[in-house]
């Protein structure tokens, strides 16, 4: 290890040769440092990097799990990742040595967070919450198992926020006629959401079909693709989970939506994305058939719950509602959509009482 000072630039700077905890030797050189304690700093820092010291810095150990889950997970998932803990871990934790976060520390946090209010005077939702509450259990549990880690300081903090909100937000049939009809003059908006209620799709699976998923014989709609827009590129990946790979019916009203769609694209070629746009723009459709119809405000991901809603309500089992949805586990529908099978059960003993002797 070596800090010189640069004459003509009054900088400094550090060069480094080391052997990492695979040994191999790695040289790295750093200049511009306006002080020669910071350029000892950034070695001792990418020597405890190096070596899987846990006296690392928590921004230089999100380094090396971000470096390790891009070789595991979809592109599009490290992605999501990276962008929560740059957003609401990395600030708060960034400088602390990994060793030296307590649950103390985490609770602090966790307050910040819980006690958060946007300019509206809105807190986080509980299930956001939750989300990044999960991201640094997971990250701590990363350390632990990989690096020697003692103790994930989560565990003893305790969690933050609720898995399922209190209250799932979806349209009703009659809200969701309202919107549709405020679309109208509007055809490939009309054609997303129609195929959105109608199907359940998620946002990026919606957004990679193409005519050659579309099957109008059957009337089937296979999806096998989602699509994200990642770093200003198109990119087409592999459904969120292996059940995600699925074949869905879609009824006459949407095969007429998607047909009457379909020959207004002029040159629509078989592998052709069917609706060439972004989340955004279906962020700001969605937007503009709210105001203009008056139905209450939800998410574009609560379309999939709306459709599902009106699946148990037609009384279809959650078998095959999870299929539908691509959920991996039926149990999965079950938590998520629980709170729309009481009145089910008051029609079987209804059925039940009819069949009386």
């Amino acid at each position: 290890m070596s800090v010189t000072k640069d004459k003509n630039t009054g900088k400094w700077m550090s060069q480094i040769r080391i052997k990492d905890w695979t040994g191999k030797e790695i040289h790295k050189k750093k200049r511009g440092f306006s002080t020669k304690k910071e350029a000892l700093q950034w070695e001792r820092d990418f020597t405890n990097q190096a070596n899987g010291s846990l006296d690392m810095s928590f921004t230089d150990f999100i380094q090396l799990y971000i470096q390790d889950m891009e070789k595991r997970l979809r592109a599009s998932t490290v992605a999501n990742k990276r962008f929560l803990i740059d957003l609401k871990i990395v600030p708060f934790f960034g400088r602390f040595p990994l060793n030296e976060i307590k649950p103390t520390d985490i609770r602090r946090w966790q307050n910040e967070l819980t006690s958060y209010r946007d300019d509206k005077g809105r807190p986080y939702s509980q299930t956001y919450l939750k989300t990044i509450n999960n991201q640094i259990t997971a990250i701590f549990n990363y350390a632990v198992k990989y690096y020697g880690l003692k103790e994930n300081p989560c565990h003893k903090a305790g969690s933050m926020g609720k898995k399922n909100a209190d209250e799932m937000e979806f349209w009703t049939k009659d809200e969701f006629a309202r919107f549709i009809e405020a679309m109208k003059d509007r055809p490939a908006s009309y054609a997303v959401f129609m195929t959105m209620y109608y199907t359940g799709i998620r946002e990026g699976e919606l957004l990679a079909l193409t005519p050659a998923d579309i099957d109008f014989t059957q009337g089937t709609l296979s999806i096998s693709k989602s699509y994200q827009r990642m770093n200003g590129k198109d990119v087409i990946t592999p459904p969120k989970t292996p059940k995600s790979n699925r074949v869905v019916t879609i009824p006459e009203i949407l095969k007429a939506t998607l047909r009457t769609y379909m020959s207004r694209c002029y040159g629509l070629q078989p592998d052709d994305r069917l609706f060439p746009y972004t989340k955004s723009f279906l962020y700001h459709e969605m937007e503009y058939g709210v105001q203009q119809s008056g139905v209450k405000r939800i998410r574009v991901h609560d379309i999939r719950h709306s459709h599902a809603s009106l699946l148990v309500e037609m009384g279809f089992s959650p078998l095959l509602i999870a299929e539908r949805l691509g959920h991996e586990r039926v149990q999965t529908t079950m938590d998520t959509y629980s709170h729309l099978y009481p009145n089910k059960q008051v029609e079987v003993a209804n059925q039940l009482d009819s069949l009386a002797i």
